[in-house]
């Protein structure tokens, strides 16, 4: 299927910042916001913090800027601090963030600063997360964390909830697991309930969770948690063990859909880095490849890349042309290999000719995904179905889904 392209437009205004998506403005198509992060840390031990951001309509139009672009910005080790999300129930979007160790929110269609707040913890920036703990309609609440140790739970008001402390990996997930009205959060190994109490452990696991999921895997109809990590596992929301696969090094993505549409159950598909590199040493001589395991943990195949590459990001992408299937997404592959969706066969079933990273959504409230690809200076977006730009918007906000306010380079969500 050849990918066809709705737009180009060039983005060297916002400097080299990672891309968010939502209707930020509610006219019926969403926008994009490129958040530019801090250089000159370490980010395997200092997170980032936000110093620039700058939001554009699909059409290339600059609609505002916060900051001033970095020429020498933070790269992609780490998740920037940063959301866009209704926090205020509203019915507008807001860009949450983190600039100046202060916590901001800022009116999404123009930029205009709302609020601003002290942060919990002088390293409480890591990433931010939006929850339901305290059991509203409207998800209000924020958890926000350091590198991998600590977190907090702050409600709407940003009073602390609680803080927990243990191995968070990189993005916590929050999901009502037990239909009690009330999310909890995965962190890392540990499950915890609204008011912040561990509620079971799976810290057998050696290193730290990459990724998190929660979905029916093997079809019981009920939510299972699936952990990437140094290994593949799925749990009960009791905290049973069900399977292990060890057949990776490190199960750096996993995403899990019904990519195998005759088979039961979901299937997990997965990223694996085979021979790790060091980016931080120059050595750039890394390998990963992709895998799918069935609802029972069986592999089902893995990849064996000829090309060179160790960074690639798996994520999956549903909806493509409204055709209604799911999709293995895998982008920032290196080694000449441009971002792909991939069948459940692991055939490369659409290949868009442009490098770069990949942000995926309901661009313009069609009920189809489409995807934005973006470099250092340009961006293009792509659908499997014509859109003129010069249409006049429906006027119907675009429903900013969960999967797009929990925004992360580690990508999670639920299926």
């Amino acid at each position: 299927m050849q990918p066809r392209l709705i737009s180009k437009f060039d983005i060297t205004a916002a400097g080299h910042g990672k891309g968010l998506l939502g209707d930020i403005d509610g006219d019926g198509r969403m926008e994009v916001v490129f958040v530019q992060a801090d250089g000159g840390i370490d980010d395997r031990y200092v997170p980032h913090q936000v110093t620039c951001a700058t939001a554009y309509r699909l059409d290339g139009t600059l609609l505002w800027q916060t900051g001033s672009p970095d020429g020498n910005p933070g790269g992609f080790g780490s998740d920037f601090p940063a959301q866009l999300y209704d926090i205020d129930g509203d019915g507008a979007l807001e860009l949450l963030c983190v600039m100046d160790k202060r916590f901001w929110v800022l009116e999404g269609a123009t930029g205009r600063v709302k609020e601003s707040r002290e942060l919990p913890g002088e390293n409480a920036h890591d990433c931010i997360i939006i929850a339901n703990l305290s059991g509203k309609k409207h998800a209000d609440d924020i958890i926000l964390k350091d590198r991998y140790r600590h977190m907090w739970a702050l409600n709407r008001e940003f009073e602390l909830l609680w803080t927990h402390e243990g191995n968070l990996g990189h993005f916590p997930w929050c999901s009502d697991v037990n239909g009690d009205g009330f999310d909890e959060v995965m962190a890392g190994y540990d499950l915890l309930d609204h008011n912040g109490r561990l509620l079971w452990s799976c810290r057998d696991l050696e290193d730290h969770a990459d990724c998190l999921w929660v979905g029916d895997v093997n079809g019981d109809g009920q939510p299972e948690i699936a952990v990437g990590g140094s290994v593949t596992c799925l749990y009960s929301a009791q905290g049973q063990e069900l399977w292990r696969y060890d057949g990776s090094v490190e199960s750096q993505h996993i995403a899990l859909g019904k990519f195998l549409p005759d088979q039961p159950g979901l299937q997990v598909a997965g990223l694996d880095r085979i021979r790790r590199g060091d980016g931080y040493k120059g050595q750039w001589d890394g390998k990963d490849g992709m895998f799918l395991l069935d609802c029972s943990g069986k592999e089902v195949w893995k990849e064996n890349r000829k090309t060179d590459g160790w960074l690639t990001i798996v994520d999956k992408l549903s909806n493509w042309g409204g055709d209604g299937k799911d999709y293995i997404l895998a982008y920032r592959r290196g080694g000449g290999v441009t971002p792909a969706l991939y069948d459940g066969a692991g055939n490369p079933v659409v290949v868009f000719p442009e490098d770069g990273y990949v942000i995926h959504g309901d661009l313009f409230g069609r009920g189809m995904e489409e995807v934005l690809i973006y470099s250092k200076d340009t961006a293009w977006v792509y659908s499997a179905v014509d859109f003129d730009l010069s249409q006049v918007p429906s006027g119907k906000p675009v429903f900013q889904e969960k999967r797009l306010y929990r925004s992360t380079l580690y990508p999670g969500g639920e299926a």
